[in-house]
């Protein structure tokens, strides 16, 4: 059977937003078209979904590169170091990204809830349907438009209703997603971001960029220049971003000692942790952790001097290139 699949509505000034993002539950659908890759990886303390709505691109999670077509949903769970890359020169890509938290629930519906949300702990978490799926979801977002732009009474309750049956679809038809991860093309991408997934899951040892380079069996010169060119960060700028993302992470939800966390975030000393967090941060770890309304003083910079939105989210993790 033929299914007539609507496209997804889209406006690229249009931001539907449900609540404050400082909110226990906040939405923002946030229309986007992008050009320039962002730099830096980043991440969020709320939940995102990003779904292309152009040709192909890119996505970096944790380090690793997923390849894109129209359509596509990535669902990431806060506190995943992650970012959007498209071709150079390729013309302006519309997307649609959805900024979110759920943390007050109805009574009795928690464990549905999580359920739900567990699509966001998935191995791969992109969804790729066809026919009906595909059908049922682009009306779901084609709803959550009307809703936003036509603000008929309750509203935000109906977008609040839909999204939550739009992660019920991809939960209840998961074993039908069609995504399978493509190998990199282009054999020197595909080798760098190999090694960018290593240093996600051994930022606590040492790694310099010698020996990361003789264990790949690349030349340490070769390996330096060519990660510049593929990620757009500096090898050492890239392992401080991730040691810094693991130590706020451990600051805000957990009760270590500072010097534990330094230690497990692979920072040789004490003075090298306060030095670059206070770079990446503004702000000592000490302060960090004392500090409740941080989440809400550093703002998601956009580098994309074409996009200008009224939605400005939480990010934790900033560079010190994006606070200058």
């Amino acid at each position: 059977m033929k299914y007539e699949v609507p496209e997804i509505l889209f406006d690229p000034a249009l931001v539907i937003t449900v609540n404050r993002v400082d909110d226990p539950v906040f939405y923002v659908f946030d229309y986007q078209k992008r050009r320039l890759n962002m730099e830096f990886q980043h991440f969020h303390t709320y939940w995102e979904a990003y779904i292309l709505l152009d040709d192909f691109a890119g996505h970096v999670i944790e380090g690793e590169y997923f390849s894109l077509q129209r359509g596509d949903i990535v669902l990431l769970k806060p506190l995943l170091l992650h970012k959007s890359t498209y071709e150079e020169h390729a013309k302006p890509k519309a997307r649609l990204v959805i900024g979110f938290r759920i943390e007050e629930q109805p009574q009795g519906f928690e464990r549905q809830i999580q359920r739900l949300l567990s699509l966001f702990d998935q191995p791969i978490p992109i969804f790729r349907f066809d026919g009906m799926v595909k059908e049922e979801i682009h009306r779901l977002l084609n709803r959550i438009y009307h809703l936003g732009t036509d603000h008929p009474v309750n509203a935000e309750l109906m977008i609040h209703q839909s999204f939550l049956e739009l992660l019920w679809i991809l939960y209840t038809q998961r074993k039908h997603n069609q995504y399978v991860k493509q190998e990199n093309t282009n054999t020197v991408s595909e080798k760098i971001y190999t090694i960018t997934s290593y240093m996600h899951t051994h930022f606590d040892d040492k790694l310099p960029l010698s020996e990361v380079a003789e264990k790949f069996a690349i030349s340490p010169y070769y390996l330096s220049r060519q990660f510049k060119l593929v990620t757009g960060t500096g090898y050492v700028t890239y392992l401080q971003m991730i040691r810094i993302r693991h130590a706020q992470n451990e600051l805000l939800y957990s009760k270590k000692p500072i010097q534990q966390i330094c230690e497990e975030s692979g920072f040789p000393s004490f003075s090298q942790f306060n030095r670059v967090f206070q770079q990446y941060c503004a702000m000592s770890p000490s302060a960090f952790r004392k500090d409740t309304d941080h989440q809400s003083q550093l703002l998601l910079r956009r580098s994309d001097p074409e996009h200008n939105t009224k939605a400005t989210l939480p990010r934790i993790l900033q560079t010190p290139e994006e606070q200058g």
